[in-house]
């Protein structure tokens, strides 16, 4: 499709390599996100959930993994770049800290005189630099498209004056993300390409549908209690006139897989519109859109709309969660306030630049160094720096 990013017309990569002789620069990219250590420490990062409460929740990683599951889907059935579109999925949450959005409020807060937390930012800082496994440069040195989706798959930053505009248009563009900017134009004022549209909008899918389905095996709602969306209510009595008698495990699973494939479909039939009203005859015809390409119908936007809701009433904002999560931010605060306060805590390589750093530097290399952490070694350390460490259950 002519809309779709090519890798042979590539715009390449910040530091020159020799093309792999078996696999596109897209391919290449995807391997590399799935091969770094970010990647991996997925696996005990939360989602909701810390990940000593239960096997069979959500991590990071798993719900990464759907992620990009959702998003070949999606570009397969729309003619779009498999490999892009999968690395995006795969990347998106890379600079997420530990304890999820808790640890990320925490950090932001830590961080506030050197400009916050962000953790879009912090994902660029980890493909781009806090990656060290290449002997020629830091980072994963990933293509042109896939550090543009890295940072842009939710929208423009700026507006063509460079001005930021929508979630930073108060406190400006994050550091991480202006600094690298400078040096290597991703075109912020641009909507991102179709591939990272769609590993943004799986990302809701994913969320939304798998939220469900933790929060449910968690005890925290029941099936019948999302009747309160009309749209589930309408699957809920179908799955029962079916499927009479159902327990409750398959009748939550059954919901979870009609909703995904109902999201899914009304992804595809709007791209499908508004690719046929626009006509966008290359990937920068997409990019130079007023609007986002990948979104969905109405209906399905609304229903979207309604479960987030729901989600948050019941499950984000549930007592059992936000207890857990003020105890998890606290551990976050703690380690942050003890290295800096005992730099000497810190382990051996994250001090070896320490004397010719500023202090800002520092700082801020303590908040890299917390946010590459997992749910599990951010708890060893708070047990091993302090004399009582909550037990986040």
């Amino acid at each position: 499709m002519p809309y779709a990013c090519d890798p042979a017309r590539s715009r390449g990569r910040q530091f020159d390599e020799p093309p792999s002789q078996n696999r596109s620069a897209f391919r290449r990219d995807c391997d590399r996100v799935i091969h770094s250590t970010g990647f991996r420490r997925l696996k005990h990062k939360t989602q909701v959930f810390v990940f000593h409460e239960g096997d069979h929740y959500r991590t990071r990683l798993t719900h990464s993994l759907e992620v990009a599951q959702i998003a070949r889907a999606l570009a397969r059935q729309t003619g779009l770049d498999e490999d892009l579109t999968e690395a995006l999925a795969l990347a998106h949450d890379l600079g997420h800290p530990p304890f999820g959005h808790a640890g990320e409020r925490a950090l932001d807060d830590c961080l506030k005189e050197q400009g916050g937390f962000d953790h879009n930012a912090q994902t660029l800082r980890v493909v781009t630099s806090l990656e060290h496994r290449y002997p020629n440069f830091d980072g994963l040195n990933l293509t042109w498209e896939t550090l543009e989706g890295v940072v842009k798959h939710n929208g423009p930053l700026t507006d063509r004056a460079g001005k930021a505009i929508g979630r930073y248009r108060e406190h400006g563009l994050p550091v991480g993300i202006a600094d690298f900017n400078r040096d290597y134009d991703l075109e912020l004022w641009s909507y991102a390409s179709l591939e990272a549209q769609v590993a943004a909008i799986a990302d809701d899918i994913a969320y939304d549908a798998h939220d469900i389905d933790d929060g449910l095996r968690a005890g925290l709602f029941v099936v019948d209690d999302l009747r309160v969306v009309p749209l589930l209510a309408e699957m809920i009595g179908e799955i029962d006139r079916n499927y009479p008698g159902l327990d409750e495990a398959r009748r939550g699973a059954e919901l979870v897989r009609e909703l995904i494939s109902y999201l899914i479909h009304g992804v595809v039939a709007e791209m499908s519109a508004r690719l046929a009203a626009l006509r966008p005859d290359s990937p920068d015809a997409v990019r130079h859109q007023h609007e986002a390409l990948a979104a969905f119908t109405p209906e399905a936007a609304e229903t979207e709309a309604m479960i987030k809701i729901f989600l948050r009433e019941r499950m984000y904002r549930h007592p059992r969660v936000m207890v857990v999560m003020r105890d998890a931010e606290r551990v976050v605060r703690d380690l942050f306030e003890r290295y800096r306060a005992s730099p000497a805590d810190l382990p051996r390589e994250w001090l070896a630049a320490a004397d010719e750093e500023t202090e800002a530097e520092f700082v801020r290399r303590i908040g890299n160094f917390i946010a590459g952490m997992t749910d599990r070694y951010a708890l060893i350390e708070h047990a091993r720096l302090f004399d009582s460490t909550p037990d986040l259950r």
